[in-house]
């Protein structure tokens, strides 16, 4: 007797489907769509609400990261050139690297960020 006959001769029974392949796919699908389509609204509520503002502060977003970037890039890099370029002084400078751009990104909300509460898209 082969294991692919039964004792009665029927053919065996292919367990059940927990998962639905095609369901999965499609559902996966979705919510990629959904999560894309939400990225897409919110930058366009972005541009909206930098629209009517200043000149200077758009000119001021742009240097402040200029200036954090100068800052990183090069000024705190001399942290572990004078420490010797040991393990230790890599580790340090992550680290400060780490609270530097943190500290940065809470200034960068702080007075750059973009109001985009009252932009609402009518959806139907």
């Amino acid at each position: 007797m082969s294991s692919e006959q039964t004792p009665e001769g029927d053919a065996p029974e292919s367990p059940p489907a927990f998962i639905d392949k095609d369901q999965e796919e499609e559902a996966a699908f979705w919510r990629l769509k959904r999560a894309a389509d939400r990225w897409r609204e919110n930058r366009v509520k972005r541009v909206l609400a930098q629209e009517g503002e200043s000149f200077s502060l758009t000119f001021g977003r742009v240097l402040y990261a200029v200036v954090c970037i100068i800052f990183d890039g090069l000024i705190l890099v001399e942290l572990p050139i004078l420490m010797g370029r040991t393990a230790a002084a890599w580790t340090l400078y992550i680290i400060v690297l780490i609270l530097i751009i943190r500290l940065q990104y809470d200034y960068y909300q702080k007075w750059f960020s973009v109001d985009i509460s009252q932009i609402d898209f009518d959806r139907e």
